[in-house]
C-alpha cells in the first residue's frame, strides 16, 4: 500500500512549508511520488482523494490493471472526520485553513472512472476487508478477460 499523505508527512519533516499553496505543491508532489512508486511495482493499493479532474491521464499509464475502489462518504460525516483529524498531523498540511470547497468537491465527490472496473464502498460502518478483496480480485479477473 502505498498512500499519499505518508508521502507528503515525510516529505513535511524536511522541506519547509510555509503557506498553504506550497502544502498543494508538496501534495502534487506527494502524488507525482506515489505514481513513480507504483509504476515500478508488481502491485499495489494506492490511496489516496484522486481528483478526476488530474487523475484519469496520470492512472491510465501504470502499468497492470486497475479497479478502482471508492469509499462513497456522506459529506457531514467526512468533514467531521476531517475536523477531528486536525491538528494531529505536521502544521505542513494547514488542514485547519482548507475550505470546504476545496476539501470536498465534485472533483472528489464521485470515482475517477477510467474505463476500469470501480467498486463502491460506504465508510458509515465497518468495511468486511475479505470481502472487498473478493470483489477486487474478481473485478480484476473481469477486467482482464475484455
Amino acid at each position: 500500500m502505498i498512500a499519499k499523505d505518508t508521502i507528503k508527512q515525510a516529505l513535511l519533516t524536511v522541506l519547509p512549508v510555509a503557506d498553504i499553496e506550497t502544502s498543494r505543491l508538496v501534495g502534487t508532489a506527494s502524488v507525482a511520488a506515489l505514481l513513480a512508486v507504483a509504476a515500478e511495482t508488481a502491485g499495489a493499493v494506492l490511496e489516496s482523494v484522486w481528483h478526476r479532474s488530474r487523475a484519469l491521464v496520470d492512472l491510465r499509464v501504470l502499468p497492470g490493471d486497475i479497479v478502482e475502489v471508492f469509499c462513497r462518504c456522506d459529506p457531514e460525516v467526512a468533514r467531521q472526520r476531517y475536523a477531528l483529524r486536525a491538528g494531529t498531523r505536521a502544521a505542513g498540511h494547514f488542514d485547519a485553513d482548507r475550505s470546504i470547497d476545496e476539501l470536498w468537491n465534485d472533483d472528489v465527490a464521485r470515482p475517477v472512472a477510467g474505463g476500469w472496473p470501480v467498486i463502491e464502498i460506504g465508510t458509515h460502518s465497518p468495511v468486511d476487508i475479505r470481502s472487498l478483496i473478493v470483489l477486487i480480485h474478481t473485478a480484476a479477473d473481469g477486467a482482464r478477460r475484455t
